[in-house]
């Protein structure tokens, strides 16, 4: 039996390998691949790295960083996790794995809107999640939001922060945006274009531009998804883990969950999404783990 298994090979799964290794832990991590950090053209709000870092050049360099202290990264996928009398037993796509400890860092996915050209526009940086990542470099463009609801609407107005020419485009039913809504934003100085999007053009003038119905397409310089997230929560429910009023993970204040012994870090957890914010939690949840094992707390 393992000492703990990391589910997830993330900024947070990363993060709590390398303290675990440097812990001298019994452990693996487990990756499926296709962490949500990888497809970050470049971050340039990463502490460290002024020039910005590149989603796939970080974590390689933190998975070269955990394997040079030892750490066992296995590329495999957990089919399911279930509380044992001591310590817990995973079923993997690569054989059943036994741990006393468990950290998932499984982290969301966006939510994309149904539309031809969407995925090499995210590749390319034109269509982008995050605007506390990288707003700033939105400074006076022309900004395209796709939303639905209130929740549209507070990134439409979050961006006005960095640009005058910010337009919410509700995929939404109209009603789905209260008129109150509706007054900030045009207070704001946020346009409101409600139609469906047929496709995402890439153009040799435009950063990205949509297509909405007949017609030529709206141009803009960056265009916003604001259409949530999906966690990655079912091995957590499998394990009797209790999830908060979004879907996310309730942890404590050293990460873990209300299964005794299930930890969770990064985008699984809280809202805000950010690289170093799942790193600290990775951190704070291998030392817990540590020092649990070791009879310190």
């Amino acid at each position: 039996m393992l000492d703990c298994v990391v589910v997830g090979a993330g900024p947070a799964g990363l993060t709590a390998a390398i303290y675990l290794a440097r812990f001298r832990r019994s452990f693996c991590v487990i990756d499926a691949g296709g962490s949500r950090a990888a497809c970050i053209p470049r971050s340039h709000n990463h502490p460290g790295f002024p020039g910005g870092i590149a989603g796939k050049t970080l974590l390689g360099r933190m998975r070269r960083q955990a394997q040079a202290y030892g750490a066992d990264i296995r590329a495999a996928h957990v089919e399911g996790l279930r509380a044992l009398k001591a310590g817990f037993r995973l079923e993997t796509s690569e054989g059943p794995v036994r741990a006393r400890k468990v950290i998932l860092a499984t982290g969301v996915i966006d939510n994309e809107p149904e539309a031809p050209g969407v995925e090499a526009a995210v590749r390319r940086g034109l269509l982008r999640a995050c605007p506390i990542c990288d707003g700033y470099e939105a400074s006076g463009k022309t900004v395209g939001v796709i939303g639905a609801g209130p929740h549209g609407a507070r990134e439409a107005g979050f961006l006005t922060t960095y640009s005058k020419d910010v337009w919410l485009i509700h995929v939404g039913r109209a009603e789905d945006l209260p008129a109150d809504e509706r007054t900030r934003l045009k207070a704001a100085g946020v346009g409101v274009i409600e139609t469906p999007i047929e496709r995402v053009v890439l153009d040799g003038r435009h950063s990205a531009a949509l297509c909405f119905g007949p017609g030529e397409p709206r141009a803009f310089d960056v265009v916003y998804m604001a259409l949530g997230v999906t966690p990655h929560v079912t091995l957590a429910i499998g394990a009797g883990a209790k999830l908060d009023k979004t879907g996310r993970l309730v942890v404590g204040e050293h990460q873990e969950t209300s299964v005794p012994g299930l930890y969770a870090a990064g985008d699984v957890v809280r809202g805000l999404n950010q690289i170093s914010v799942a790193q600290g939690e990775g951190a704070i949840a291998a030392t817990d783990v540590h020092n649990a094992l070791a009879g310190r707390r």
